[in-house]
């Protein structure tokens, strides 16, 4: 079991805080600021392999917004944005931001500092929020023993850990190896700071304080496992809404993070997720089962956990099959699920990278074109939760439920959606039937994806063919808005004044800091 933990966490100014239904209710786009666009729109080549910085900066996000909000989405998850290690490591550049040392500054490769109070203003301007990465546990260093007075502001041996690096098998049967040891290896080490130090936590809170002042962030805050104590403090000082990571695939090892804290970036979904469909001998009741677990083992079930297929962590799903049915299965599930969903940049575009660095690619090879079947897709997702939201008040807060589920097929309601799933592939005709879909008698559904109707029978139920194994997504022609753009032609219903008017509210002062402690 791997059990490398982070943790996330809104923080917020507690008299213009943003609430944690606020945050269920967004969906994050999640991006490496040096991949995705350059300040002038030219498209430098930008091999991966290399390493090396290849010029995205927070100036270039602001170019490309439109590109993202035209998809749907309505936060925006960057990587770190402090100081790093410069020039040349055994491991190439530090373009990623997962390699600090200066917390203070910014890393001048990516702007300045009001190109980063520009980007929050350009986000808040459109009612996003914007999400920022940062690395608490540890500072990178180039050489071993590391030179600890080129670190800011902890600048002195005794803010760090004994060198000891973490191992394999620590991560299940040495925890307080995991907490105190360090990543990297003799050749970057990755000095593990003193985080259980009052001093060391109380300079944290003063600049947590002050990068909300300054930058205006409203996203999320993660800290690794040696970190959580840390974390729990933040959360008495400063905290409505905290958000663990555990990268780990079971839910009775998450779970009791989310008794302290509200809840976990789902790592256990995520590996039976990816499993389920990335080939068609996956196992989809493996992932049902793991969705009634967490929703049990969770304290908040999963409503507030961060439901996603990829990440700069893990190497890209469509590396592991090109199979279109099969993704477009995967991709969906986040979108339908209880939690908040979040994609990774590039898997819209169809990239294809492995693990590391394979999978930060270079956004701007891709032209952003967005007519491309995958950012259609997201855009019809993100579009149908939002319709969805409209429609029943309390969608965000009602449990999906697993209303059938097979090795291949699976059918999930989150009233007034319904979404069958299958991992049978592209030559494939999948067939659903669910007796108790919880439709009413003989009601006019419509497949989002397609915009095909559906009737369901007189007790409410479905019977739905599919075709090249693609996923539907029903829905009630009367809970889409004629004036949408969800299937418009069919619908039936009215834009929901209510639901309007909260997507339109001015984005409240929070801090959203996203802390990662990986060997990036």
């Amino acid at each position: 079991m791997l059990a490398h933990l982070l943790v996330s966490s809104l923080l917020a100014v507690p008299s213009l805080a943003a609430s944690a239904s606020d945050w269920q209710s967004r969906s994050i786009y999640q991006l490496v600021t040096d991949r995705f666009a350059t300040p002038d729109g030219s498209s430098p080549s930008c091999d991966t392999s290399n390493r090396k910085y290849c010029g995205g900066t927070w100036n270039g996000i602001v170019t490309k917004l439109d590109y993202i909000q035209n998809m749907g989405f309505d936060a925006v998850w960057i990587s770190p944005i402090v100081a790093n290690v410069e020039g040349e490591t055994a491991y190439g550049e530090a373009f990623h931001g997962y390699w600090t040392q200066d917390i203070n500054s910014l890393n001048s490769h990516f702007g300045t500092a009001d190109d980063l109070k520009a980007l929050a203003s350009a986000l808040h301007d459109r009612k996003m929020y914007l999400m920022v990465d940062v690395v608490i546990n540890h500072m990178a260093a180039a050489t071993n023993p590391p030179n600890y007075g080129g670190f800011s502001p902890f600048n002195t041996q005794s803010d760090f850990h004994n060198e000891c690096f973490i191992q394999a098998t620590d991560y299940d049967n040495n925890q307080t190896a995991v907490e105190q040891c360090w990543l990297g290896d003799q050749n970057l080490p990755l000095a593990d700071i003193n985080t259980e130090d009052d001093n060391i936590v109380n300079t944290y809170n003063t600049w947590i304080s002050n990068l909300v002042q300054n930058y205006t962030v409203d996203g999320q805050l993660a800290f690794t496992q040696s970190e959580r104590l840390f974390a729990f403090n933040i959360h008495k000082l400063y905290v409505i809404y905290v958000c663990m990571q555990v990268l780990d695939n079971s839910t009775a090892y998450v779970g009791p993070y989310t008794q302290v804290l509200d809840a976990v970036l789902d790592y256990p979904n995520w590996f039976t997720l990816t499993s389920a469909f990335s080939t068609s001998s996956g196992n989809i009741s493996a992932l049902a089962a793991t969705v009634e677990s967490s929703q049990s083992a969770y304290k908040n079930s999963d409503f507030y956990v961060g439901s996603f297929l990829e990440n700069h962590d893990q190497p890209r799903f469509q590396s592991l099959t090109q199979d279109q049915a099969l993704i477009k299965n995967a991709m969906t599930w986040p979108f339908v699920q209880d939690g908040v969903p979040i994609l990774y940049y590039g898997q819209e575009q169809g990239y294809t990278g492995g693990a590391d660095p394979a999978n930060r690619e270079a956004l701007w090879l891709s032209g952003y074109e967005e007519d491309k079947p995958l950012v259609t897709h997201v855009k019809t997702l993100n579009a149908a939760r939002k319709a969805a939201a409209s429609a029943n008040s309390n969608f965000y807060s009602t449990a999906v439920k697993i209303l059938s589920s097979t090795p291949n097929s699976i059918a999930v309601s989150k009233p007034p959606m319904l979404a069958l799933l299958s991992n049978k592939g592209s030559s494939s005709s999948p067939e659903w039937t669910v007796a108790s879909a919880g439709f009413s008698p003989n009601e006019q559904l419509v497949d989002v994806l397609t915009c095909s109707s559906v009737t369901a029978d007189s007790n409410g139920g479905i019977t739905v063919q599919g075709s090249g194994g693609m996923p539907q997504v029903l829905m009630p022609i009367s809970a889409l808005s004629k004036s949408g753009t969800v299937c418009p032609k069919v619908a039936t219903g009215q834009a929901s004044s209510a639901s309007t008017l909260k997507t339109m509210l001015p984005t409240a002062l929070a801090l959203a800091i996203l802390v990662a402690k990986i060997f990036s």
